[in-house]
């Protein structure tokens, strides 16, 4: 693969975030595309591609399942952002399909990420939100990354696996939630029991809020419960990503699958 394969320039480009309000989802990039290629349940609408990716696609023995457009690395940097690594490879989909508040049965859990913006700490989040079968990741459209080059990458291959949905006003989200039987629970270093020691049951509502800020008020205020995660060493926090995951094994204890 040659280098322009690998480059990406300035261009208008629209990523997982905008999947609650568009209904196209941009993915670019060899392992997204890849994987998003290979799961039946992502509807793909449009695929460019260089022929250097068809021909690496084609020893993997990956169908493209439409036909692709053969294009020159420079008509796929147009499309995107600066920096941005396609490797040869963009395509357009329709947002996976997520599960209403409603439909969420005893042994579902959905994450709820208040404001955390680093792409590395959400892809991270998905990779291991796919590692224990969440439900779903629900961000807001604002204050959150776009599921793009870095986020996608640190997600190795878990947007695939769950559905993230970007919500307007993640209030009245959490309000929809609890109305449709949702235990809403809040990870908060001031909790006043751990969250193993908190009794929840599914479907379940992990809420994450962003590092040292934490949950804002009103997300604070539609909880259910607040629970924190203690730490027996010198070090008493932990990067979010790792809480999460951290979490996310409490709770799968409690709300097995």
């Amino acid at each position: 693969m040659n280098d322009r394969d690998r480059r990406g320039h300035r261009g208008h480009h629209r990523g997982y975030a905008e999947q609650a309000t568009l209904d196209t989802v941009v993915i670019y990039g060899w392992h997204p595309v890849r994987e998003a290629l290979q799961n039946p349940v992502r509807k793909l609408k449009r695929l460019l591609a260089t022929e250097n990716a068809l021909k690496r696609l084609a020893e993997e023995n990956v169908s493209t399942r439409i036909k692709p457009e053969i294009v020159r690395p420079a008509e796929i940097d147009r499309l995107l952002t600066p920096d941005s690594i396609h490797q040869g490879l963009y395509l357009e989909t329709a947002p996976l399909p997520a599960p209403a508040f409603g439909d969420l049965g005893p042994n579902d859990i959905v994450l709820v990420l208040d404001q955390i913006t680093d792409p590395h700490n959400v892809g991270a989040i998905i990779r291991s939100a796919s590692a224990f079968k969440v439900a779903a990741i629900i961000t807001t459209e604002r204050h959150s990354p776009a599921a793009t080059g870095v986020l996608a990458k640190s997600a190795s291959g878990g947007l695939e696996h769950v559905p993230v949905v970007s919500v307007r006003n993640l209030g009245d989200t959490l309000d929809e939630m609890g109305t449709s039987g949702v235990i809403r629970i809040g990870l908060d270093s001031e909790g006043p029991a751990t969250l193993e020691g908190t009794d929840f049951h599914g479907p379940l509502a992990l809420v994450l809020g962003a590092e040292g800020k934490g949950l804002r008020q009103r997300t604070r205020s539609l909880c259910d419960a607040l629970a924190r995660l203690d730490m027996p060493g010198a070090i008493k926090s932990l990067n979010v990503s790792n809480a999460a995951v951290l979490a996310l094994y409490v709770a799968r204890m409690k709300v097995p699958v």
